[in-house]
């Protein structure tokens, strides 16, 4: 690949939390993976009885589906916009679309002002993650002022 390949590659480098990742792993291990344990080779008992264990099953299930979309937010640029997934929703927006990119010291995550008022959270760039995180807030900011602006007319 040439080197200019691999510059719009990394240029357009899916946007993800570091830490966010690492907490989902550790607290799917001890959550969802200690009531496993518990549900499944636990003695039977006065307060391990069959409900017990079935609801044991129901959280690690549901534990599970929640840490895979809280692990799973991300945000994905290309040349005509960002593709932003949350925990709940997925939602896309054009270059154009986006006024301004925030990272204040009060906001957890990169918020997009957009032009119609309203705003965007992208859950995929965290303050959490330090001076990665505001490398990564750089970086859209970079791609949104050079993408985003119209096409001046002949």
């Amino acid at each position: 690949m040439s080197d200019d390949g691999t510059q719009q590659q990394d240029r357009f480098r899916t946007f993800r939390p570091w830490w966010t990742r690492v907490a989902v792993v550790v607290t799917g291990v001890v959550a969802a993976g200690g009531s496993l344990l518990v549900a499944l080779f636990a003695e039977q008992g006065v307060l391990l009885g069959a409900g017990t264990r079935v609801s044991l099953g129901a959280f690690a299930i549901f534990a599970v589906w929640l840490l895979w979309r809280l692990g799973g937010v991300h945000a994905k640029p290309d040349a005509e916009g960002l593709t932003v997934r949350n925990i709940v929703r997925r939602r896309r927006v054009a270059w154009p679309e986006v006024v301004a990119v925030r990272l204040t010291v009060n906001d957890p995550w990169v918020i997009l002002d957009l032009a119609d008022g309203g705003t965007l959270a992208v859950m995929g760039i965290q303050r959490a993650d330090g001076e990665r995180g505001m490398a990564e807030a750089r970086r859209l900011q970079a791609l949104a002022r050079q993408l985003g602006e119209a096409p001046d007319s002949p």
